[in-house]
C-alpha cells in the first residue's frame, strides 16, 4: 500500500470522528432552525452508519433550511469525501463555502485541505494547513495532515517538524510515528527511523510491517544481523509473504559476503635464478676462450718452427 492510500484511509477514518462531533471546533455558528437542526442530526446518524448517499440528503436539507451554518457545508463535504467513490471536486467546493461562510473556521480550512491532498494537490494543500494552525495552534490533525503535504513535496524536514509537532499534541496517533520514520528514512536519519518504528513494534510486538520498515532500515544501515532478525520475525507472523521473504534472502546473502573469510593470495610462482648464466658470464667466457686460442696458437707455432729448423 503507497503512501497516499494510507493518508486516504487516514482521512476517511478522521472524517467520521468529525462527524461524530458534529464539528465541535467551529467556533460559534449560527444556530440551526426549523427542520435544519433535526436533518443535520439525521445527516450524522447516517454518516455514522457509513450511508453517506443518505447524509448527503440530508445535510443537503440542513443548508437548504440554514444556509448560514458552516456545519452543513462542512459536513456535507465530508459525506461527499467519505463516499465510495469519494466526490472530492464536491467536497472541496463544499469545504470553500464553508470558509466563505466563516473565515474563521479551522476546521474547515483543514477538511479542505486534506482533500486537496487526496488530490494530490500538495501546494494548495499547505496554505489552508497554515491557516487552520494559525486560527487553532493546537490542532494536531492540522500538523499531521501538512506533513503529508510535504511528504508529498519531498520536504522531509519539514514533515519530521510537522509530525513531531503532531505527537506532541496527541501520542497516541501511531501513524505520526511512522510517517516521521519514513521522512527520517529519506533524509538518511535511520538510526532516528529505528527508534520510531521501535516504539511501534513495542506497542503492537505482532506489527509485520513495522517489523519489515525497520528490517529495511536496518539493511540501509549495513546492520545485516538486526534485519535478518527483523524479518525472520516477520515471517514467524506471516510466513506466506513473498516480498518478506526476498528481503530476507537478500540481507542473508550480504551478511554470508560480510562474514566470509577472505580469499587467500595467490602464490606468485618464484622467477628462476639467473645462476652463471648471464650476458656478463657468457662475454668473460668468449674472451677466456680467444685468449686461449691466440696462446695455443702461438706455443703450437713455436714448436712448429723449432721443428722446421731442425729439419734444416
Amino acid at each position: 500500500m503507497n503512501i497516499l492510500n494510507k493518508q486516504t484511509i487516514t482521512i476517511a477514518t478522521t472524517s467520521l470522528l468529525c462527524f461524530a462531533a458534529s464539528h465541535v471546533g467551529l467556533g460559534k455558528p449560527a444556530k440551526p432552525t426549523g427542520g435544519g437542526a433535526s436533518h443535520m442530526q439525521r445527516g450524522i446518524e447516517l454518516a455514522q452508519q457509513k450511508n453517506f448517499d443518505g447524509a448527503v440528503i440530508e445535510f443537503t436539507k440542513a443548508i437548504e433550511a440554514n444556509p448560514k451554518d458552516p456545519r452543513g457545508y462542512t459536513n456535507r463535504g465530508t459525506a461527499y469525501r467519505a463516499g465510495n467513490p469519494p466526490r472530492l471536486p464536491e467536497a472541496y467546493a463544499d469545504f470553500s463555502k464553508a470558509i466563505e461562510v466563516a473565515p474563521k473556521d479551522e476546521v474547515a480550512f483543514r477538511e479542505r485541505g486534506m482533500t486537496a491532498v487526496m488530490q494530490n494537490q500538495f501546494d494548495a494543500a499547505l496554505p489552508d494547513f497554515d491557516k487552520a494552525i494559525e486560527l487553532k495552534p493546537d490542532d494536531a490533525y492540522a500538523y499531521k495532515f501538512r506533513g503529508f503535504a510535504e511528504i508529498g513535496l519531498n520536504q522531509w524536514d519539514k514533515a519530521v517538524a510537522d509530525f513531531t509537532a503532531a505527537i506532541q499534541k496527541q501520542p497516541d496517533d501511531q501513524q505520526n510515528y511512522d510517517r516521521r520514520a519514513w521522512a527520517n528514512r529519506n533524509l538518511k536519519n535511520y538510526d532516528a527511523a529505528v527508534a520510531d518504528y521501535t516504539l511501534l513494534i513495542e506497542k503492537n510486538p505482532s506489527d509485520t510491517e513495522h517489523l519489515v520498515k525497520r528490517g529495511a532500515t536496518y539493511t540501509s544501515l549495513q546492520q545485516y544481523e538486526q534485519a535478518v532478525a527483523d524479518y525472520q520475525a516477520a515471517l514467524k507472523l506471516k510466513p506466506d509473504d513473498y516480498d518478506t521473504v526476498q528481503r530476507l534472502q537478500y540481507v542473508q546473502g550480504m551478511l554470508a559476503a560480510k562474514n566470509a573469510p577472505p580469499a587467500p593470495s595467490a602464490t606468485p610462482t618464484p622467477t628462476p635464478s639467473a645462476g652463471l648464466i648471464t650476458p656478463l658470464n657468457v662475454g668473460i667466457a668468449i674472451a677466456v676462450l680467444i685468449i686461449i686460442a691466440v696462446i695455443l696458437r702461438f706455443v703450437t707455432r713455436g714448436k712448429a718452427e723449432e721443428t722446421s729448423g731442425r729439419i734444416r
